[in-house]
Formats: structure tokens, sequence, C-alpha cells
């Protein structure tokens, strides 16, 4: 049990004085007299949060846990599945640390990022809550391959996907274009056909499974949207029309500013392929564009970063926030898209508020987020699921 007593609750639904209240991994009450919620019998370990601010912790809807940043990833294609599940342990600890209380990881080899969830929801490992896609249903040779699902054809992929929901799925993850990090493959050319993206959001309708599609060019983006994917990844080439499709239809975009930032600040200088660098630069050169379509558009934005692929690492989460306010979002809305927005994407009523009945989740901060979007970089304390845990 825990008492947060003398600071200011920030969260989507605005800033308040307030003391929180902590009980079982609950909030069990936030305002003030709440320590009339503890049982008489015992006494909660009171925290001194004066002068600070209360938020609720982070939520990354993209990550993937078992890759460490490294210049290169297909130096990783050899190694063992043990060596992963040791960096995924490490990664899941440092999101954690800095204040990430949930991840959506959307793609790993085998079971390893749904192991991990497990594992943490069990308390082996120390991390955020974790929800995972398994493996990714891509195109034979597609992006990614080295760690999908690969599929061809409606029928194979209907099966793929359905694999991943028997293997404990709680999303479904394709790629619809081609990516930055796959040799050879073109970042923005469709993958998977809108015939074969209608199959694999119609295996995950029963289920009511959400579904994810990596897409960068503007086809592959509504291709996804016109098959019902609940949320598009990169979308690096939106126009105008796509961003249009997508707040019609109520589809999530998870922009992942940190993939991008991670290879164009570093360059080949850093061992990144130049393949990856020249993409990820023509990639760069759109990115605005698709902002200030999303923007002027109304598109729901949830916060992800990509975290693993090259210098993007976990302990740097935080730093998407400040991203996404430099291209134009405001620090109450990079606030929504971190907590509120990312929890309705990933199916979580429990999660992104400070309020009595959601998880403890919290972290301390030295400043308001929404006056000052750095703030998220260096919180003082972190609890998840009411476990101290920095």
């Amino acid at each position: 049990m825990y008492l947060l007593r003398g600071g200011r609750v920030v969260d989507a639904d605005g800033t308040r004085m307030a003391d929180v209240a902590v009980t079982d991994g609950e909030i069990v009450a936030v305002g003030e007299d709440v320590e009339t919620e503890f049982d008489g019998d015992a006494e909660p370990t009171e925290v001194d949060v004066s002068g600070t601010v209360v938020a609720p912790g982070l939520i990354d809807a993209h990550v993937h846990a078992m890759m460490d940043g490294r210049p290169d990833v297909a130096t990783a294609v050899g190694e063992s599945d043990y060596t992963a599940s040791y960096r995924t342990a490490r990664n899941l600890r440092d999101a954690v640390e800095t204040g990430v209380t949930t991840v959506r990881d959307l793609g790993a080899r085998g079971r390893l990022a749904l192991d991990a969830g497990e594992a943490v929801a069990e308390g082996t490992l120390v991390g955020p809550r974790v929800r995972a896609c398994g493996r990714n249903v891509i195109m034979t040779g597609g992006h990614g391959n080295w760690f999908g699902r690969e599929a061809d054809g409606p029928a194979e992929v209907r099966k793929a996907a359905r694999e991943q929901l028997k293997d404990g799925a709680d999303v479904l993850k394709c790629m619809a274009t081609g990516g930055v990090l796959t040799e050879g493959a073109v970042t923005g050319a469709p993958e998977l056909t809108p015939d074969e993206l209608s199959a694999f959001t119609d295996a995950a309708a029963p289920a009511n499974t959400p579904t994810a599609a990596h897409a960068h060019g503007a086809v592959g983006i509504k291709n996804a949207v016109e098959a019902g994917i609940t949320s598009v990844e990169h979308g690096t080439f939106m126009d105008r029309e796509a961003a249009e499709m997508m707040a019609d239809r109520g589809t999530y975009w998870v922009p992942t500013a940190s993939a991008l930032r991670g290879i164009v600040d570093h360059g080949t200088d850093a061992g990144i392929p130049e393949e990856a660098v020249a993409k990820a630069e023509d990639a760069a050169a759109h990115f605005d564009d698709a902002w200030d379509h999303a923007l002027d558009a109304g598109v729901s934005i949830a916060m992800g970063t990509d975290a693993g692929t090259p210098f993007n690492f976990f302990a740097d989460i935080p730093n998407e926030l400040e991203y996404m306010v430099d291209y134009g979002l405001s620090p109450e809305g990079a606030l929504e898209a971190a907590t509120v927005n990312a929890a309705d994407l990933l199916g979580l009523d429990d999660v992104g508020r400070v309020a009595s009945g959601y998880r403890a989740d919290l972290v301390v901060l030295d400043a308001d987020p929404t006056d000052d979007v750095t703030a998220w970089q260096e919180p003082e304390t972190v609890f998840a699921g009411g476990e101290r845990v920095a």
C-alpha cells in the first residue's frame, strides 16, 4: 500500500492537487483525505511528492523487445533464441525504469514476446505489461521475413493470422508495405494485396482482436484502412486522402518518429547499412507532410517508437513525446497519445489515467509534462502495477 501525498495529478482529465492511494496494485482513491480508503489495521508507505507531478505510466504501442538498437539488425539474424530472450528481459527492465508501464510488441521470434508478457505478469521478469502479436504476417520474402510468418494468398494469410491467435496473440500485425531495414525491400511499395489484407482482418474479427499494419506508402495505407485495420504503423508517406480515410474510419496512426531519428541522426558512420540510411532519409523528407495531413484531418494518434531499431533504445522511449511535439502535436496531445489513446488502441480500460479503479501505473515527474514535454524523460519514481520499480 502506498500513499502519494502532496503532489499535483496530471492526466488527460487535466491538472489538480490531489493525493493518490494505492492498494493491491490498484488506485483506490485520488483527492483529499484518501487515507480513509486504507484498512485501519494497515499502514501505507507514505511517499512525499510535494512539488512534483503524478502522471500515468506511458504506453508504447510499437516495440520489438528482442531487438537492441544495434546499427545493423541483420547481425541478429543468426543469434540464438536464448540470446534474444536475455536481451528482451533487459529491454523490458529498461523500459519500465524510464516510466513505460505498458508496451505492445509488434513482432518477435515465435512466442518470445508472448512468453515475456506472461513472465512479467507472474513476476518472473521486471517490466511493463506486455501485449504482443507473436509473429508478423508477411508475404514471402517481404519486409521482416527473418522473424515473420510468410504467407501468400488470402487462404494462407488467414491461416497465418489464426496461428497467432491460437498462440494467444493480443493483436495481429502484418506488413502491408516494404520497409527501411530489410535489404531489397522498397519502403512504400505495397506487399500484401487488398484481398490478403481483408483475409487478415477477417481472421481477427471473430475474436474482436485489434490489428496493426506496417505501412509506409500511401497506397499501402489506403489498402490497410479499406481492409479494416485498427492501426497504421509508421505511415511515413501518408497523403491527404489517406489521412482523411483514417480519420473517417477511426483508424489509429502510430507514427514511430524515434525509428527515423535513430537512423537519420546516426547514418552510415555509425554502422547502419547504406541502403537503410538512404531509405530512411527519403522517408524523413516526407514525414513532415504526413504529420500535416494527419493533424489537419484529425487522425487519432497513439504513441509508439519501434524501439529496438537502430539507435532507438528502450531507455529512451519517452523522447518520442518530444518528437511528436516537434512535429506539431501539443504537449497535451502527446500526453493523450501516450496514455488514453494508446490504452484505447490496445483495448485496455484500466490504464492511462490517474483515477480510482485504474491499475497503479504511475510516474512521479519534476515538472508538469503539459508545460514541459521533456519532463517525461527523467521520472523520479515509477510504479508498475502498484510495485515501486524505480
